[in-house]
């Protein structure tokens, strides 16, 4: 589907993609998120800016987007034993989450380090380096600088360098 793709889904009024509850471990990551894919190789920038819900872990879990007036765009939900897309148009199986995540944003986003991200600290699956200063709060982990500067305000920036370049910034909504 791609960023275009989810961005024209959200422009369908009455479209709304019907949420199944999820089984999951573990709190709710609520806010705001915007996704920006530089132009690279022929292809075009691709930006998606959306409300996002994203419940479970690595295993189990889902990925929701929605409009600022609670529309859902597309909702990704995965367990070991399927991985599935959700959107206006139907459902979609995927073989892994990685597969769904490229199908979605254009680019591999590391879902499974994204929980830990949110919460301010790298993912134990991989190695991290802390960022030194005089750079900003944060640390580099695969492939990507996840930036801290603002996380007591909510806000964390994920950038992967290599092209095309893949830039994320979240603002968890705060109890």
């Amino acid at each position: 589907m791609g960023l275009s793709g989810l961005a024209l889904a959200g422009a369908v009024t009455g479209c709304a993609v019907p949420a199944r509850p999820v089984a999951t471990g573990g709190d709710v990551l609520a806010g705001r998120i915007s996704i920006r894919v530089e132009a690279a190789g022929g292809e075009p920038e691709r930006s998606l800016a959306s409300s996002f819900e994203l419940r479970g872990d690595a295993q189990r879990g889902s990925f929701s987007l929605s409009t600022p007036i609670g529309t859902t765009l597309a909702q990704a939900r995965w367990s070991p034993q399927d991985v599935v897309l959700v959107t206006p148009e139907g459902q979609r199986p995927f073989p892994d989450l990685p597969a769904l995540m490229r199908d979605m944003f254009g680019q591999p986003l590391p879902v499974a380090a994204l929980f830990d991200w949110l919460r301010g600290r790298p993912w134990p699956g991989a190695e991290s380096l802390e960022a030194r200063p005089p750079d900003e709060a944060g640390f580099a982990q695969l492939g990507w600088q996840v930036t801290l500067a603002r996380f007591d305000e909510g806000f964390i920036e994920a950038r992967r360098i290599e092209p095309p370049v893949v830039t994320v910034r979240a603002r968890l909504d705060r109890p």
